[in-house]
């Protein structure tokens, strides 16, 4: 059964975790006068990075690591979601553009940044990277090692950051692309991600054998409901976001293009 008292404290991961909410405390405080002169504290955006941590600690520390580990491959894709979702969204929120510049600006790390910031890579390795993982030797593979397990979460929070670039970049060396390639953008994403979701919720074989044997914590649920879940989770939610994605992309679009069809018109000096 799972014990809901079991909350991960390994040093790489709370250690991990401080590391970075440290760095950004003292590079958005003390040292905030040397980045950017005159700024003022980030609370919003403060606010918005510290929960990113939260939240992937949660996916990853909490008791629902265990139910996906062990028991349900639903809780598993639960924690994939919210790494690669609101954990990478507010991770990127949470940066002011000030604090990524001295990379962003970096001259030797342009042709990479430009490179790995073109939408067509971001959005292919996110679709690549989430796809291959759920192959049924490399996902029972990381069920069953933890260090794989680990580099698995890794992997996908890292290309979720890849992913949400383009739509909230804070950097103005590497922008957010426009309304209407950010509205393209996550509609070719969403038709990347169906083979996986179809492969997952039409299977008529129970894929990952881990999950086939493990002890059924609820009653009456069975292996084959369970897979079925977490296919339909990972579309639901994944359609979701996208859709929101969308729509706010749409309203900025529609919101500049009325703006600026409204703007007075200067008339030339005599």
């Amino acid at each position: 059964m799972i014990d809901w008292r079991h909350w991960h404290n390994e040093p790489y991961l709370v250690g991990g975790l401080i590391f970075l909410g440290w760095l950004y405390a003292i590079l958005t405080g003390p040292l905030r006068s040397r980045l950017e002169p005159g700024a003022p504290y980030p609370v919003r955006q403060a606010a918005e990075f510290y929960a990113a941590l939260l939240i992937f600690y949660l996916a990853v520390g909490s008791p629902l690591d265990q139910a996906g580990e062990r028991f349900l491959l639903s809780a598993h894709m639960v924690q994939h979601q919210l790494l690669m979702y609101p954990a990478a969204v507010l991770f990127l929120l949470g940066l002011p553009g000030w604090l990524v510049r001295p990379v962003t600006a970096a001259r030797a790390l342009r042709g990479p940044l430009w490179l790995f910031t073109r939408p067509v890579v971001t959005g292919g390795l996110f679709v690549l990277t989430f796809s291959v993982w759920h192959l049924p030797a490399l996902y029972d593979w990381a069920l069953q090692d933890k260090v794989v397990h680990v580099v698995e979460h890794l992997m996908f929070f890292g290309v979720a950051l890849l992913y949400w670039w383009p739509l909230l970049s804070p950097s103005r060396e590497f922008p957010p692309i426009s309304y209407a390639g950010q509205m393209l953008y996550v509609v070719v994403v969403v038709i990347g991600m169906t083979p996986v979701f179809a492969f997952i919720t039409f299977s008529t074989d129970i894929l990952y054998p881990t999950y086939e044997f493990a002890p059924r914590i609820i009653a009456g649920f069975s292996p084959a409901n369970d897979q079925i879940l977490a296919g339909a989770l990972m579309k639901i939610v994944g359609m979701s976001v996208a859709l929101t994605a969308f729509a706010m992309s749409f309203y900025r679009w529609y919101r500049s293009s009325h703006e600026t069809e409204h703007q007075p018109i200067s008339s030339s000096p005599v």
